[in-house]
């Protein structure tokens, strides 16, 4: 943990220690007043950073709550190897919802072209394994500083019987009280890294020595320059005319669907690294690396609304 600060007056929580312990008291609190929580696990660096809050708000006792994956097919082999070494060492109780099942069960239907993504697809899984797994408080990752729709969020998000939001119908969070109360059916989606940003996890990453997987790392890649994106090279990636893939020293800020999931060039090798480089960038990670973010100005509001992440 980073070093507590000292006053004249007495001990104050260094930031970093503030946003933790805030994050805290979320998982505490969604823990005493709901049911079944779960918790949304993907191997991205806020989902770990989310898993390793909630790992301190019950130790030494185990997650009280499973973990959920939303698998849409499409995933960096790095990544899967992650998660799975990560439930493995934790202990945890992991689910995995798959694209794949809705789209042989025709629930969805795939996109076709080269531009093709599943990312879209994740909604009705997402709340398919919500509506089966009976749960009734979803932590997701997501923080106010990524993109504009996500900072109309409360901790707290409240979502009705058919999984959608609407940024109307919140609930004031005022002297951080929380309001779950929800009818059958209905659930509240708890982001406990809402007031974090990401250089804040990047340096409480560094504190807190966080391992992640290796992608988040300066490494060689065979990418693909596309709308002004570096898009990662995979048997995922359907080529376009006059495009021609290349090797190049990249890192990638966020991760998800790798059809959609643009990376960076950086020699940022380790954390302590990677701090230096958020701190002088000026555009966010979703706006830079997120194909699927760029479908028009509402975009994400549209998806949020539709029970998106």
């Amino acid at each position: 943990m980073s070093p507590n600060q000292k006053s004249v007056t007495g001990w104050e929580l260094s930031h970093l220690d503030a946003l933790e312990a805030e994050s805290v008291h979320i998982f505490r609190e969604v823990a005493a007043t709901f049911e079944r929580p779960v918790l949304l696990f993907s191997g991205g660096k806020d989902s770990v950073v989310m898993l390793h809050l909630a790992a301190k708000a019950f130790w030494p006792a185990p997650l009280p709550f499973p973990v959920l994956h939303v698998d849409t097919g499409h995933n960096f082999d790095e990544v899967i190897a992650y998660r799975d070494e990560t439930v493995a060492r934790l202990g945890l109780r992991l689910l995995v919802g798959s694209v794949q099942d809705d789209i042989d069960a025709g629930a969805v239907t795939e996109e076709t072209g080269p531009r093709a993504s599943r990312n879209r697809l994740q909604t009705h899984t997402l709340l398919r394994s919500i509506r089966e797994g009976g749960f009734d408080a979803v932590f997701g990752g997501a923080r106010r500083d990524e993109e504009k729709a996500r900072a109309k969020e409360r901790v707290f998000s409240f979502r009705d019987e058919y999984g959608q939001w609407d940024p109307r119908n919140q609930r004031p969070e005022l002297w951080n009280l929380y309001n779950g109360r929800h009818r059958r059916g209905e659930h509240i989606r708890v982001f406990p890294l809402s007031n974090w940003t990401e250089l804040d996890i990047w340096n409480y990453v560094a504190a807190e020595e966080i391992a992640l997987p290796p992608l988040y790392y300066a490494h060689r890649r065979e990418v693909v320059q596309r709308d002004g994106m570096l898009l990662a090279h995979t048997g995922f990636l359907r080529l376009l005319d006059g495009e021609q893939p290349y090797e190049a020293t990249v890192r990638f800020r966020t991760v998800g669907d790798a059809t959609c999931t643009g990376c960076v060039e950086s020699t940022a090798a380790n954390a302590d690294d990677v701090v230096l480089e958020v701190a002088a960038t000026r555009v966010t990670e979703r706006g830079a690396t997120r194909a699927d973010d760029r479908i028009s100005e509402a975009g994400m509001e549209d998806r949020k609304r539709e029970g998106y992440f």
